[in-house]
């Protein structure tokens, strides 16, 4: 009978809209939560098969909650270097517990980027959840992108670190109208015996034997501070002596001696020595310059460090970019070094690939993480989970592991988070055509009693 049926109709409704009603509220109470995507409540009639064309039965409606995962929210910025964003596709990986190859822990896919280390370093979302991503070795290469190479990502465990110096960037002038020295002109300059060079002059200096009594004192020379392997801090002295008009005599050497376990003249710390040729226009000319002092030098510190090498840049032939002779005084424009002394991990940052980078209280940087990115087929399908988080379902198809910007995976978006895609305005309105439907529902109910009440007066 249609009045019956009119009733569970009316019942249906009330269903519906009382689960359209959980949705929008869902909505609404998480309008501020970080990476919420919204639920529509999507409705569908229920339809009670009839053969009949003359008479109808009502079947009512089906109220079906419809995932807008898909949907991106506004990124926003934030002052946390460990707030994490996608912009663009895909989730970031995560999982309940730090070891994700642990029989027990869950894979899980979140845009809730909201991470902050625990008190063991490893970074959490407000939900608890770990994030996962690839170590880097120490060239920065990338393992193979698949789940048995995640690990989870800790901003603390790193060791102290030191870098040796390997490259020397020296910019100076020569002054160009030197006079020749009385070890020039006298012929008792050589750069091979301790009483002859440089370097051994520099070495009775060092020693606190003022004035010295062996060696050449130079025209020009400038200290550069290096670092050893143990990030230990050594003085590197370039020293040049006019030779002739566009020739000098160069010598590098490491002071005090005693900082190098061997060198080129016993005694005196010298790592290189030779002649620089210049051009008639001031610049330097390396086809006439010493390949000993433009290779790469060989220093075998003392005190148990690994030897080192450093190349010395004097310039690019034929350009003034590096050492160079012109009239004015001699004099240091510049000098650069890399290395770093030992330091500790101060905080970390991310860029646009997912590369996670450990910064050093000694200028150092270190690529030491790279996050992947898992794309779906269909990601309105992912099965929700607590923490605003999200599994593979058959609807959402496998995910697929991918580095940031490569097959059309989203880039990271570092210092932001995502906000919530719900619209506060269209929720209220949603509330307000839900609230009415729910009412309508309820006014189908009490008619439909009122006609069976009449009905059941007819026989009085």
């Amino acid at each position: 009978m249609s009045l019956y049926a009119s009733l569970f109709s009316g019942v249906s409704g009330l269903a519906a809209n009382s689960s359209a009603m959980g949705m929008i509220s869902d909505n609404i109470v998480n309008i501020n939560t970080v990476g919420y995507k919204g639920t529509e409540a999507k409705f569908s009639s229920l339809v009670t098969e009839s053969n009949s064309t003359a008479s109808y039965s009502p079947g009512g409606v089906i109220a079906k909650p419809q995932a807008l995962i898909s949907h991106q929210g506004l990124l926003q910025g934030s002052t946390s270097a460990t707030d994490l964003s996608i912009d663009g596709a895909g989730f970031f990986v995560v999982s309940n517990q730090v070891d994700s190859q642990n029989a027990d822990a869950t894979i899980s896919f979140t845009r809730a980027g909201s991470f902050t280390p625990d008190d063991e370093g490893y970074l959490q979302n407000t939900a608890g959840l770990y994030l996962q991503g690839y170590a880097l070795d120490s060239a920065g290469n990338v393992p193979t992108v698949n789940v048995d190479n995640l690990t989870a990502i800790n901003v603390s465990n790193f060791t102290i670190t030191a870098e040796a110096t390997t490259d020397v960037a020296i910019r100076a002038n020569l002054q160009s109208s030197q006079p020749l020295s009385a070890a020039v002109t006298g012929a008792t300059y050589n750069n091979a015996t301790a009483a002859g060079s440089m370097a051994g002059y520099d070495a009775d200096i060092s020693a606190g034997i003022i004035p010295a009594t062996q060696g050449t004192a130079p025209d020009f020379q400038t200290n550069i501070q290096v670092y050893d392997a143990f990030g230990g801090i050594h003085t590197v002295t370039f020293a040049a002596l006019k030779q002739s008009d566009n020739l000098w005599n160069a010598e590098i050497f490491v002071s005090p001696a005693a900082d190098v376990s061997s060198a080129l003249v016993a005694g005196t710390g010298q790592i290189a020595a030779g002649q620089i040729a210049f051009n008639g226009d001031g610049t330097i000319d390396t086809s006439g310059t010493s390949a000993a002092l433009l290779a790469p030098l060989a220093v075998n510190w003392a005190g148990g460090a690994d030897p080192g090498t450093i190349t010395f840049n004097l310039g690019t032939d034929g350009q003034s970019d590096g050492i160079s002779q012109f009239a004015g005084e001699s004099t240091v424009i510049s000098s650069t070094a890399n290395g770093a002394k030992f330091g500790s991990v101060i905080g970390v940052s991310a860029n646009e690939e997912g590369v996670i980078t450990a910064l050093f209280n000694n200028g150092l940087a270190r690529d030491v993480f790279i996050l992947p990115i898992s794309t779906f087929q269909n990601p309105d399908g992912l099965t929700r989970r607590q923490g605003n988080s999200y599994t593979i379902s058959d609807a959402s198809g496998e995910g697929d592991l991918k580095l940031a910007g490569q097959g059309g995976a989203g880039l990271v978006a570092p210092s932001t988070l995502e906000a919530s895609t719900v619209d506060l305005a269209e929720e209220f309105t949603n509330l307000i055509t839900v609230q009415r439907a729910f009412s309508a529902s309820t006014k189908i109910i009490t008619t439909a009693d009122e006609m069976l009440d009449e009905l059941n007066r007819i026989k009085r």
